[in-house]
């Protein structure tokens, strides 16, 4: 059937070009979609064509205000809440006086980014905190803790990893510059402290602090994720941070000290803590003391005084005999188990098991002998000794922080450390890793000896009722015992750090690192914890030899070393424990005095006048405690054994050059005496020792008195040197 003429019009209309009429455009097509809209404003807050900015409001260079770039912060684009930050910085560094006005609303808007998606967002925060915190005052600062915490702990606890390993980078920004908010309350379960706390614990999957104290620590929601080294190592170092700023605010240590509990352990070793903050004050300066700085001599002086009462010119102090059995009784091992602080007790407990697990798993890397320990695993064993140190060293500082179950966990980790100590660095060696290295020594040595010391206290001080009793503390004193053996290690490497080993010197290279103040304080109370072994307990490398290394080294430092205080100060305590009535320690000096160390401990005392001359008045306070010891040493010389008239004329024939000294072409030449503050404590103490040592020479003191009789006039010092010298003939 043929088409119809209307199929055959539409199958041509396909082909065939629309005749245009004059006047009309090209038609549209009919399936096009319009696109035109009809707005009656269109806002763009962006931009300048709504309303003109004022020119005199603080931009940047690209022209955007403050508001801008808050806004800019809440923006959807990762990028720009980045350019946000680094605008607000280029901002408020151009513009600082704008800071205190807008800072509430610039860390509100700017801390809620911790828990931003994006990398780049987070790492623009972190830096952007790193420069604007330590140009804040801390007393504006503080306010706004709370807020920042809060959105930190809660970035904490975040579902992806990276965001919490970020929120605690932010947090050691944060214990910076306001560390007693950051751990404010970390022990008592409602303070901010507590979830920074529990956060840490967290990431780790170490465990929660909530739960029956008793039973194993119960495991956190994270404990499928698995953490990288490198962010294992950032949780770990700022966790180390948090419990030693976390314990240095405790009021366990004394806050109005310079250096609190410097020699805590000498302190079990009194009758009681009164006694022994009596003795450790015979040593402090009055800039420590926070009394007077100069006391005015009268005959009418009480005894106590510091300065000189020459009626005890020649007094001796008869000490009692005592006997370890005549201690009181202390509480039973269960009793004392009972007294450990309870929050310590458990966070070192529930940190034991990871502690252990991270450090044998980098171990093998890092003493490896045939390679160089790798930077990552090195510093994640130096931040586990660290915590372990901060934990059980704070819980062993006194005898009731000492448990058995706590010394049997931290017997477990140096047990685990034990059979790579020394711990010695292999291939390539630098700076850096060697410091790593000795710090892990000292830990090592430091941990040990205060179980040790612990040990001893317990075992000196439990008295045995029954025979259940003697079995159990028979077996306590096999533990010590083996304890005590196992430390010989440690004795011979004290010994070859301070320069007693000279034969090991090429061989032990890193241990000719110089010492810092810090480190030889780590070393005192491994020091002290091989001087105060009962003698039948004594190792291979007896008490006598580490007195002795001890006092060759103290005697070989300059008297502008770093080290020259620290040690004076342990050297001196130690000669004066036995003049104190209230001391109950086995160390005794003339236990420890072979011929060739009294040698050393007689040089070393009269070289102190020598060391009072170099230093003039550049060291006040180190002039005031040498001048303190040797007053309070000549006045106990019964108790001394080292004082003898050989010392006493020694003293005094060096102390003339420190008053005025002749010399060979400017004739007679003031000493360091007068270069002394004017009114200072140290001028009168040195002319309390100049008529005490001339009290004791009798007829041969002329040279003393003729140079203090030059140094004295025209000083205001002057009438109390005569007081003394009228009492002196008398």
């Amino acid at each position: 059937m043929p088409k119809s003429a209307k199929r055959r019009k539409d199958k041509a209309a396909d082909f065939t070009k629309a005749k245009l009429k004059l006047g009309k455009g090209k038609q549209t097509p009919s399936n096009v979609i319009d696109t035109s809209f009809k707005a009656r404003s269109i806002a763009l807050p962006s931009q300048s064509i709504v309303f003109e900015k004022d020119d005199d409001t603080p931009a940047t260079r690209r022209k955007l205000t403050f508001d801008d770039l808050i806004s800019n912060i809440k923006h959807h684009n990762a990028g720009s809440r980045r350019d946000a930050l680094f605008g607000l910085k280029e901002l408020l560094d151009g513009h600082w006086e704008l800071t205190e006005g807008v800072l509430p609303t610039l860390l509100n808007a700017t801390v809620k980014l911790i828990s931003d998606e994006d990398v780049s967002v987070r790492k623009a925060l972190i830096g952007f905190f790193s420069w604007l915190l330590p140009r804040l005052p801390r007393g504006i600062l503080s306010p706004h803790g709370p807020l920042l915490l809060l959105f930190t702990t809660s970035a904490q606890t975040h579902i992806f990893p990276e965001i919490r390993i970020d929120a605690v980078r932010l947090l050691n920004v944060l214990l910076e510059f306001i560390p007693e908010t950051i751990v404010e309350g970390w022990d008592s379960g409602n303070g901010h402290g507590t979830r920074v706390l529990e956060g840490y614990l967290g990431i780790l999957n170490a465990g929660t602090l909530t739960g029956d104290a008793e039973g194993p620590p119960a495991a956190t929601s994270t404990a499928t994720v698995m953490l990288s080294l490198n962010s294992k190592l950032a949780v770990l170092h700022s966790l180390s941070r948090f419990l030693e700023i976390a314990l240095s605010l405790s009021p366990f240590l004394d806050p109005s000290s310079t250096n609190p509990r410097k020699n805590w352990f000498l302190s079990p070793l009194f009758t009681n803590q009164q006694a022994y903050l009596a003795f450790d004050n015979l040593l402090q300066p009055s800039s420590s003391k926070k009394r007077e700085r100069c006391h005015i001599w009268s005959t009418a002086e009480d005894n106590e005084n510091d300065s000189l009462n020459l009626e005890h010119l020649t007094a001796t102090h008869i000490l009692s005999s005592w006997d370890l059995q005549e201690l009181s009784v202390v509480p039973d091992s269960q009793e004392l188990q009972d007294a450990t602080n309870p929050f310590i007790a458990r966070l070192a407990k529930i940190l034991h098991t990871t502690l252990i697990s991270a450090f044998l798993d980098c171990a093998p890397a890092v003493f490896s002998p045939s390679t160089g320990p790798p930077e990552t695993e090195m510093n994640v064993i130096l931040e586990i000794s660290q915590i372990t140190h901060t934990l059980y060293g704070r819980m062993l500082m006194e005898l009731e922080y000492f448990s058995s179950s706590t010394a049997e966990e931290l017997r477990t980790i140096l047990g685990h450390m034990s059979p790579f100590f020394p711990f010695k660095p292999h291939g390539r060696h630098d700076t850096k890793v060697e410091q790593v290295f000795q710090d892990l020594n000292l830990i090592y040595c430091d941990l040990l000896s205060r179980l040790v010391l612990a040990s001893q206290s317990s075992t000196e001080k439990t008295t045995v009722r029954s025979k259940k009793a003697f079995a159990s503390n028979k077996q306590h004193l096999n533990t010590n015992d083996k304890l005590w053996v196992q430390s010989d290690h440690v004795c011979d490497y004290i010994v070859g750090l301070l320069g007693g080993n000279d034969n090991e010197s090429e061989s032990n290279n890193h241990l000719a690192r110089p010492l810092s103040p810090a480190a030889y304080n780590l070393l005192l109370p491994a020091i002290w914890s091989f001087l105060n072994l009962p003698r039948r307990q004594e190792t291979a490398f007896s008490s006598v030899n580490v007195w002795q290394t001890t006092l060759k080294h103290a005697f070989g430092l300059s008297s502008k070393s770093a080290l020259k205080r620290s040690a004076f100060d342990f050297v001196a305590r130690i000669v004066l424990l036995e003049t104190d009535a209230q001391y109950r320690g086995d160390f005794r000096l003339g236990h420890n005095m072979n011929k060739e160390n009294v040698v050393v401990l007689e040089t070393w005392i009269t070289h102190l006048p020598k060391v009072l001359w170099e230093l003039g008045s550049t060291n006040e306070s180190t002039t005031e405690v040498i001048l303190l010891f040797l007053l309070r040493t000549i006045q106990r010389r019964s108790t001394v054994p080292v004082i003898t008239e050989k010392v006493i004329s020694a003293l005094h024939s060096r102390f003339v050059p420190y008053f005025s000294a002749m010399h060979a072409v400017r004739g007679q030449v003031p000493g360091p005496f007068t270069k002394l503050p004017e009114g200072c404590k140290s001028r009168h103490l040195a002319l309390d020792l100049a008529a005490l040592l001339s009290g004791h020479i009798g007829g041969q003191s002329a040279a003393l008195i003729d140079a203090v009789e030059l140094a004295v006039t025209g000083m205001a010092e002057e009438n109390y040197w005569r007081q003394l010298k009228t009492q002196l003939m008398s």
